[in-house]
């Protein structure tokens, strides 16, 4: 057999003793393509990010009095309630100055009523003009200084309680502890910078987040507009989402370094999906666009026309380019506002092997 290649992608094929027989190279054969229809429906317009997990509340427990920490009665990791006693300091020393300022109190108060009573038989002596009224006014400025001591006693009596208080530590919020960081027997002070243990609110938590600067106007908009922003935390592969939230407030100003607006995200986070300083992924839906035609994104092309996509013709077996006008995306599709009718054939794999009106054959995907 002879072959002799023509115009047009041809092979002329001569036997001898028999006629030419023209066919296909293989460089004209039908391309395989994997294609999708251009659906109707509705399209979440979305802003993705990457955030980090904040508690709303971190607290260092630390000590305001000083003394020997005589117990710790937390579990390291332990969940806590607001009010749970956490550890006690010695409250010896300060159960004395307690019963200092008491006994103080009461010596006062026995010298305030001493005074007033004497005060009394002045201002009766004085009226039969039996004293100097020089000695009824000494005897008055006396109760008045004795009244003035006994309200500096209850004070120093209230402070004292409030010190001795002080000796039971307990939780000023509820959330999950860390590590203990002094074990019992130690001096503590109330200036020790590391504390005893932190507390870490948990539920709800916070995930912060920035918004390019091209999206925030679209963003701002959304805000003023009714209803809550929903939000979607995801894991690093984008593959699951670990929590859904809504968003609580944007920052006042757009950092000039990354050109990029913080926000912050609430999540109830009840199955402690969400862990502090975890790296997620964040959606956040601005609206939703309804009765849109969308395609998969992958399907559209750019080039020197614009961006177009292949539209197959099922009469002819043929894929056409086609000049397409896009909208928003989200989730891997995008809308598309002109060129494209709902339930047309756009090829989503096979596009490097394609050219304008070159025959196709439909195939399954991933098949060649």
């Amino acid at each position: 057999m002879i072959l002799f290649l023509l115009a047009g992608g041809y092979l002329l094929t001569r036997n001898p003793g028999s006629e030419s027989m023209p066919m296909r190279s293989a460089w004209n054969q039908p391309v395989p393509v994997y294609a999708v229809p251009a659906e109707k429906g509705s399209l979440d317009v979305q802003i993705q990010s990457i955030g980090t997990v904040t508690p709303l509340n971190n607290v260092v427990i630390r000590s305001r009095v000083d003394g020997e920490l005589l117990r710790v009665l937390f579990t390291e990791g332990a969940e806590v309630e607001q009010g749970s006693l956490l550890a006690e300091i010695d409250p010896a020393p300060y159960r004395a100055r307690l019963a200092q300022a008491e006994g103080q109190l009461q010596q006062n108060q026995a010298q305030l009523a001493n005074a007033q009573a004497d005060l009394e038989l002045y201002e009766g002596l004085y009226e039969q003009d039996s004293i100097a009224r020089q000695q009824l006014t000494s005897q008055r400025a006396l109760v008045e200084e004795l009244r003035g001591t006994l309200k500096a006693n209850r004070a120093q009596v209230e402070d004292a309680r409030l010190q001795l208080s002080w000796t039971r530590i307990e939780a000023p919020i509820s959330g999950r502890l860390g590590l203990r960081r002094v074990d019992p027997g130690n001096l503590i002070s109330s200036g020790d910078s590391e504390g005893l243990v932190s507390i870490t609110q948990m539920r709800p938590i916070a995930v912060e987040f920035t918004v390019p600067e091209p999206d925030v106007p679209a963003l701002r908009r959304a805000v003023t507009g009714e209803g809550e922003l929903p939000v979607q935390a995801l894991d690093r592969n984008e593959q699951h989402v670990l929590a859904s939230g809504r968003l609580q407030t944007l920052d006042n100003q757009i950092d000039l370094a990354t050109g990029t607006l913080r926000a912050k995200a609430v999540f109830d986070n009840e199955d402690d999906a969400l862990f502090p300083n975890q790296f997620v992924n964040v959606r956040l839906r601005l609206h939703t666009l309804a009765s849109v035609i969308t395609i998969p994104s992958d399907a559209v092309q750019f080039g020197s026309r614009g961006t177009y996509v292949y539209v197959v013709d099922a009469a002819e077996s043929k894929a056409y380019a086609r000049t397409v006008s896009l909208g928003a995306s989200a989730d891997g599709r995008v809308a598309v506002t002109e060129g494209l009718d709902a339930g047309e054939l756009v090829v989503l794999e096979g596009l490097d092997r394609l050219r304008d009106g070159r025959e196709v054959v439909i195939s399954e995907r991933g098949s060649d």
